[in-house]
C-alpha cells in the first residue's frame, strides 16, 4: 500500500533539489553526503522530539529508509 504524505510532492521535490544542489556544490562524495544527512537526521530528532519518542522515531526512520532502497 502506498504511503500518503501530508506534504505536497512539489514542495518535497523542491527541498530535495535544494539539498542535492548544496551537496553537489561542495562536490561531496557519497560517504560524506550520507554522513551529513545522518547528522541532519540526528539533529532533527534530538532537537525536535521529546526524549521518550526519539528511539521509536529513529527506528521508524531507519525502517522507512530500508524499505525505500532499490535492491534490484
Amino acid at each position: 500500500m502506498p504511503v500518503i504524505s501530508k506534504y505536497q510532492d512539489k514542495r518535497v521535490e523542491e527541498i530535495l533539489g535544494d539539498m542535492i544542489d548544496v551537496l553537489e556544490k561542495h562536490k561531496t562524495k557519497t560517504d560524506l553526503s550520507l554522513m551529513i544527512l545522518g547528522n541532519i537526521a540526528t539533529n532533527i530528532i534530538n532537537t525536535n522530539l521529546p526524549v521518550h519518542q526519539r528511539q521509536l522515531i529513529a527506528e521508524k526512520f531507519a525502517q522507512a529508509l530500508l524499505s525505500s532502497i532499490d535492491t534490484k
